[in-house]
């Protein structure tokens, strides 16, 4: 007997819930149970226009949604400032929870939320959606080459988008009440999170921000950089903002190979996604080309990456649901490591640049 579907609520209307609900509706093994919002009306219009079932009930406030005895699990969209509040709240009430990032406004928020989480029982996971395309894993698979890729060395990520004058003037992630981390937390996470998993999450020793970050009146990042460095001696940069141009270049440099893809946020194509590498790369005789030319390989999906996120996450929420399992710490250590490096960077901002300890 095939086991029943996972039931989500979604706290709050964001505009990432709608590509969240049409995940979830996507999922082969979830469904979208409850909306909760500050106004019954704004809730009742999310959920007529984003697809919810006939049967979703629509609330007129968060509490409500954690409320309901058939939610099995959350989705949580609400501003930075307000996940420690309600991700403990919804801990609480046995929901399993995932988080939209970033996951708090810095390490101590989050173990607060992670406490709580632990102490409940429950699954969490933060929404990083690429982790979950399956091009991730055929790029892991070079990157742990040995004789392909070799020893990881360097790292450069970057994520930036031109946003619009209304965003820069009224989105919440530009306002200190709400989301204060501003582009570091928003595009910066992404690119920590992309180094991370490059070093299999360990740890840099030290994070360095470059000078002349851009603020707004507000003193909210609108855009930065930073440098990553190792005992070992790898290095890795990353740069994110608000003011350039749509761009998410990854390039993985290793002792023997390299790897380059220009969409690791988010694919160009919904249902395919590549990447090339690069092997033991020379010049041919005259140095008038490269010998061997880096390869092309592409990756296709029957599910976009957030439908898999949150097919992954309902697997493990059914695990301890229906077989007894425990909750699976992988993702809440990721996005704790994640949430350091951040920390990190912004402690080198705030101290005028200094090299801070992770």
């Amino acid at each position: 007997m095939a086991e029943l579907p996972i039931q989500f609520g979604i706290l709050g209307c964001a505009d990432i819930a709608r590509k969240v609900s049409r995940a979830i509706i996507l999922s082969p093994n979830s469904t979208l149970c409850a909306v909760g919002s500050r106004s019954l009306e704004k809730a009742a219009k999310f959920a007529k226009e984003n697809g919810f079932p006939k049967s979703a009930k629509v609330y007129g406030s968060y509490e409500a949604v954690l409320d309901d005895p058939d939610v099995d699990a959350v989705y949580v969209p609400l501003p930075t400032s307000l996940h420690v509040k309600w991700a403990v709240l919804a801990a609480q009430k046995k929901k399993h929870l995932l988080l939209e990032k970033p996951v708090a406004l810095n390490v101590k928020e989050l173990d607060v939320i992670l406490e709580a989480v632990e102490s409940s029982e429950v699954q969490f996971m933060d929404s990083t959606m690429w982790m979950h395309n399956p091009r991730t894993a055929a790029m892991k698979e070079f990157l742990s080459n040995s004789e392909l890729f070799g020893e990881l060395k360097s790292v450069n990520s970057c994520f930036t988008f031109a946003a619009k004058q209304d965003f820069l003037e009224n989105d919440i992630r530009v306002k200190p009440d709400l989301d204060a981390l501003g582009a570091l937390g928003d595009a910066g996470w992404y690119c920590i999170r992309s180094i991370l998993w490059a070093s299999n999450f360990e740890l840099p020793k030290t994070v360095l921000a470059l000078r002349d970050p851009v603020f707004n009146k507000a003193g909210v990042i609108l855009a930065c950089s930073a440098s990553l460095y190792w005992e070992d001696g790898k290095i890795a940069t990353f740069h994110c903002s608000f003011l350039a141009n749509l761009t998410m270049d990854l390039t993985i440099v290793g002792t023997n190979g390299t790897l380059h893809l220009h969409d690791f946020v988010i694919p160009f194509e919904e249902k395919k996604a590549s990447f090339s590498v690069a092997t033991k790369s020379g010049f041919t005789e005259l140095v008038t080309g490269w010998e061997p030319k880096p390869s092309e390989h592409q990756v296709t999906t029957d599910l976009p990456q957030e439908a898999l996120m949150v097919k992954e996450f309902s697997r493990l929420v059914g695990s301890i649901k229906f077989d007894g399992s425990k909750p699976e710490i992988k993702w809440p250590t990721l996005s704790r490591k994640t949430q350091q490096v951040l920390d990190a960077v912004k402690l080198s901002i705030e101290k005028g640049f200094e090299t801070v300890e992770v």
